[in-house]
């Protein structure tokens, strides 16, 4: 592609990220976790639900791995089956802490300088499950690190999500073989 039609695309991709945040559903302004510790948050979580979007439309064995970076930030890999097309999708990024690493607030960018929020609302005690919510209403996620989450924690996330404005009814429950 030559430097134009570059210029053309990365000018329609900035314009497009623009309107969709003056037209984004609102934000939760609950408080992210305090006191994260983000060396027992690392390693391998299994995707258990989601609000479906682009990227994870039709995948199946959906697991998200956090690694430190040497300058802090954390590698995430994010990588699933579409069930659809029979192919192994995956995507590497990195995320930042906003203010402290003690803090659930983060930044996540898989497309170079672009960032979105991914808040940590809740971790169990013994860091086996999570409650994730996006920089709006458009993206959650409940994590374990088993393929599978115990009835009273998942009733939990989801009533406390529901207060925070998601619609519940709309997640994906995703498959693990």
């Amino acid at each position: 592609m030559n430097k134009k039609k570059s210029l053309l695309v990365l000018t329609a991709v900035a314009a497009g990220s623009v309107i969709y945040n003056i037209w984004k559903p609102i934000k939760s302004d609950l408080p992210v976790m305090q006191n994260l510790d983000i060396n027992k948050y690392l390693g391998k979580w299994y995707e258990i639900a989601r609000l479906d979007f682009y990227w994870e439309k039709n995948l199946k064995n959906v697991t998200a791995e956090y690694n430190l970076n040497e300058d802090g930030s954390i590698r995430v890999n994010n990588q699933g089956h579409d069930f659809t097309k029979n192919k192994h999708k995956q995507s590497i990024g990195k995320a930042k802490f906003i203010r402290t690493a003690s803090e659930g607030a983060l930044k996540v960018s898989f497309f170079g300088p672009f960032y979105s929020g991914y808040n940590i609302m809740h971790v169990d005690e013994d860091y086996r499950y999570a409650l994730v919510f996006g920089e709006n209403l458009d993206y959650i996620w409940i994590l374990s690190r088993e393929k599978t989450i115990p009835d009273e924690i998942r009733d939990m996330y989801l009533a406390y999500a529901e207060q925070a404005g998601y619609d519940v009814k709309k997640l994906v429950w995703t498959f693990h073989d």
